[in-house]
Order: structure tokens, then C-alpha cells, then sequence
């Protein structure tokens, strides 16, 4: 009994540790089957998804992003290699006849000077109206798109082309608007900016203008709409053409300005329908007076409208010095003391 009492603080510690194992056990066992029932229930959740019939979401969305098949194979079918081909011989058809018939209108414009600008002037309108039915005919019957084709193909080209030809498109719509403004036409004589000339074409991008010096300059569109511009003749045949002589200030203006008239009128290139004018001015130039003589009379033809400023100067300084009321001396800037 003495040994008994000796070691049973041993065995009370033996006892606790054994009841406190069995404990620890019961609870991961429990646990365990936590876990077990948690994956059997996911499994059973996930094979109920797998074998539902209505879409998720998520398989929504991706439906949406990718495009369906039967579109596809309508954009092939619209925008097939013999479609495309057929495409090309049509517009090449069409460039070589609309380039034609803008010959054919050309030279028959250029048989008479009382019709030319006239004429001239339907070139650019035919040239339009010619391309955009030829595009039409492209796109309605030889490509014939569907109605949802031709809109989803149209929006994604205007976006493009918007952003990538913003310059491109101001020039097209700018000779758009000049075409149907009308606020010059083909032969008419403008001046924009630094050059001054004969309109030869109107086209999308740009306007071609022919100088004096018989250069040919190619001018934007877009700043034809948005620069001052002048025009000499506005569509007719003639237009007003100066003559500028400088003489001394002591000249019998009276008979310079019956002089200058007949001198005008005898010109081959003059049309008489429209007044002959003389104007005198009085200028100072490096501290010595002189009168500046402007002679203004209307030209039969645009094109001959420097030949006729030139016939008149010379007509003109010739009968001056025949008639003795100035000399040479004087027509070259000596002018003597009165």
C-alpha cells in the first residue's frame, strides 16, 4: 500500500495524458469527415452546373465578344474573289468612259469661246455623278451586301478613314462645295493667294489653275473654301482688263483720255459690249509727283487678256509720243520742270 501511495501522483499523470490523447483524436476525425462532405458537395455542385441547360453569364459575355459563324460566312460570301474581280473590271470600265466622255466635252467646249465656260462647267458635275452611280451599281449589285453587312462595313470604314485622312476628306468636301456653290468654275480666271490664273480642273482633292507664265498649280480644296478668293470673269467669256500708264503731271489729260479710248477700241482683242474707261491719279513716288493713267476695257476672250493689256500700253504711248504730248524721256520717268 506504502508503494502504491508512493507512485500514484505517476499514474495520475499517465491517466491524463491518455484521456487527453483520445480527445485530440475524436476532434480531427471530425475534422476530417468536415472536409470530406465539404469536396462531395462541391463535386455534386459542379457536375449540376456541368449538366445545366441555360447558360451562365460568363458563357453569355463570350458569346457576345465572338462573332457568330453565320455572319462570317455571309462577309465571305458578299466579298468573294469573283465579286471582287468583276469589282475591278467595272470601275476600270467606268474610269476609261467617264474620262472619255470629259474629253469628248472638253474639246466640243473648245470650238466656240462664247460657250467654253459653259461647257467646261459641266465637267466636274458629269465626273461626280458618274463615280457615284458607278460605286452604287459596285456595291448594290455586284457586291449586295445584307442590310446588317453594309452597316457594320460602313461604320468600321468611316471610323478609319475618318481619323486616318481628316486633311483628305476637308479636300473632298471642299471641292464638293465648290462644285455646287459655284462660286468659280472650270475656265474662269482666280486669283488665291499668290497665284493668279485660269481654273483647267476641279477635281476631289484639289484645283488645278494654269498662270501666266504658263505654270500649272495645284491648289487644295480646303483652302479655296477658306481663303478670300477673286474671280475676274464669274463664268462669261470676258472680263475687265487695266492698262497702267505713268505720266507727267503737267499732260493735257483731256486729250490723253480720247487717245487712250482709241486706242483701246482699235484693238483686235477688244469687246465692245462694255464701257471703255480712263481713270487718272496723282501720286508722289521717292519725292517726285506723276499721274498714273488707268485704262480699263473688257477683253473679247479670258485668254487673251495679257496679249490685250500689252496692245493697249503699246497702242496707246505710241499715239502719245505721235501727237507730242510726251516724249520718251518723260515715259521713262524724266519728267521736266513745268
Amino acid at each position: 500500500m506504502k508503494s502504491l501511495k508512493k507512485y500514484r501522483y505517476y499514474l495520475l499523470f499517465i491517466s491524463a495524458f491518455i484521456i487527453s490523447s483520445n480527445i485530440h483524436v475524436a476532434q480531427t476525425i471530425d475534422s476530417t469527415n468536415v472536409v470530406v462532405d465539404s469536396m462531395k458537395t462541391a463535386t455534386t455542385v459542379t457536375d449540376s452546373l456541368k449538366t445545366e441547360d441555360t447558360p451562365s453569364e460568363s458563357m453569355k459575355l463570350i458569346e457576345s465578344i465572338v462573332p457568330d459563324e453565320a455572319i462570317t460566312n455571309k462577309l465571305s460570301d458578299v466579298f468573294s474573289p469573283a465579286k471582287i474581280i468583276w469589282a475591278i473590271i467595272f470601275l476600270l470600265i467606268s474610269f476609261f468612259v467617264i474620262k472619255f466622255i470629259n474629253k469628248i466635252l472638253s474639246l466640243i467646249s473648245e470650238k466656240s469661246a462664247r460657250y467654253r465656260i459653259t461647257l467646261k462647267g459641266f465637267i466636274p458635275i458629269v465626273r461626280i455623278v458618274a463615280w457615284t452611280a458607278a460605286l452604287s451599281i459596285v456595291i448594290i449589285v455586284i457586291f449586295a451586301p445584307p442590310i446588317e453587312s453594309l452597316v457594320v462595313v460602313t461604320g468600321s470604314l468611316g471610323l478609319a478613314v475618318g481619323f486616318a485622312s481628316q486633311d483628305i476628306l476637308k479636300n473632298i468636301f471642299g471641292g464638293i462645295m465648290i462644285i455646287f456653290d459655284r462660286s468659280f468654275q472650270v475656265g474662269d480666271k482666280i486669283e488665291i493667294g499668290e497665284y493668279y490664273g485660269e481654273v483647267l480642273n476641279i477635281g476631289l482633292r484639289s484645283t488645278r489653275i494654269v498662270t501666266a507664265d504658263d505654270s500649272v498649280v495645284s491648289v487644295p480644296n480646303g483652302d479655296l473654301i477658306s481663303k478670300a478668293l477673286s474671280n475676274s470673269n464669274s463664268g462669261e467669256a470676258n472680263c475687265q482688263v487695266v492698262a497702267e500708264i505713268y505720266l507727267p503731271p503737267y499732260i493735257d489729260t483731256a486729250k490723253v483720255r480720247d487717245i487712250a479710248i482709241q486706242s483701246a477700241q482699235v484693238s483686235r482683242y477688244v469687246y465692245l459690249n462694255k464701257p471703255i474707261a480712263v481713270i487718272f491719279k496723282n501720286e508722289v513716288n521717292y519725292g517726285k509727283p506723276y499721274l498714273k493713267m488707268r485704262l480699263k476695257a473688257y477683253v473679247l476672250d479670258i485668254r487673251y487678256e495679257f496679249a490685250f493689256m500689252s496692245d493697249m500700253t503699246e497702242i496707246t504711248m505710241r499715239e502719245l509720243m505721235k501727237h507730242e504730248l510726251v516724249t520718251k524721256e518723260e515715259l521713262a520717268g524724266n519728267f521736266r520742270q513745268p
